[in-house]
């Protein structure tokens, strides 16, 4: 893996920054979206910054349209798009959320990844080198969890969009390999707050906090390193992958 140019959502904090930083230390073009910006990252004269809220999901296209005015894929070794940013509120019951909360959510984590694969996938067609999608999911795309009924369903919507469009690119010539990534548990901004929230609100709050207690948690350093080899491996494209299985 060596002269590719990447696009990840969420690189202000978490998984996405970390991830960004290692790919720019490995030499690597990276174009970052988050609302926020990152110091660690503003240093890199191969890091271009996109303020972007992914909820004004309207403004996507025209948002891509901006990220590879300033990309040469043409010359890269790949290219890759890692949808990593999503929004883990309202934890809640769901007769508990607030209508705003429940389309912010649904927006940011799985409207915006659908709208920036269909982008990606146009602005490469006919581009004759390596092509990749990486939507990070979760495990809570497969087991229901009380409290946590939006963030669920989001996340296996992402294993299903992941799946679907893993099918229409399969039997095309230089296919576009697409997959979903379980990071496992990650001790993320997001992990902290979910722990931290209150036990007669959110009914898994004490199940974060064991794992956070019982060292069941990998850090964003870890993680970045595992998604490096996920990067460089070849998978079927559609495959939903867990962390471990690598």
């Amino acid at each position: 893996m060596s002269g590719s140019q990447f696009i990840i959502t969420g690189t202000s904090r978490g998984i996405g920054e970390q991830l960004a930083y290692m790919l720019l230390e490995k030499g690597h073009e990276v174009h970052g979206i988050a609302r926020g910006t990152s110091e660690r990252l503003s240093s890199y004269p191969k890091y271009r910054h996109h303020v972007y809220n992914l909820s004004d999901t309207l403004g996507l296209e025209e948002l891509v349209d901006r990220v590879f005015d300033e990309m040469d894929p043409v010359h890269a070794d790949m290219i890759c798009l890692i949808n990593n940013a999503s929004m883990l509120e309202p934890l809640k019951a769901i007769e508990q959320c607030d209508a705003r909360d429940i389309h912010m959510n649904v927006q940011i984590s799985l409207v915006a990844p659908m709208i920036l694969t269909s982008g990606f996938i146009k602005k490469t067609e006919g581009l004759s080198i390596r092509k990749k999608i990486i939507n990070i999911s979760s495990g809570s795309g497969i087991y229901p969890a009380p409290t946590m009924s939006v963030y669920c369903s989001v996340k296996a919507g992402i294993n299903m969009f992941t799946q679907s469009v893993g099918s229409e690119q399969r039997n095309r010539p230089n296919p576009v390999e697409i997959i979903a990534v379980n990071p496992g548990m990650v001790d993320t901004d997001m992990q902290r707050m979910a722990r931290g929230k209150n036990e007669q609100e959110f009914e898994m709050a004490k199940a974060f906090a064991h794992a956070h207690e019982s060292g069941q948690l990998l850090s964003t350093q870890e993680i970045g390193a595992h998604l490096l080899r996920i990067i460089d491996k070849d998978f079927a494209t559609g495959s939903v992958v867990n962390y471990d299985e690598i």
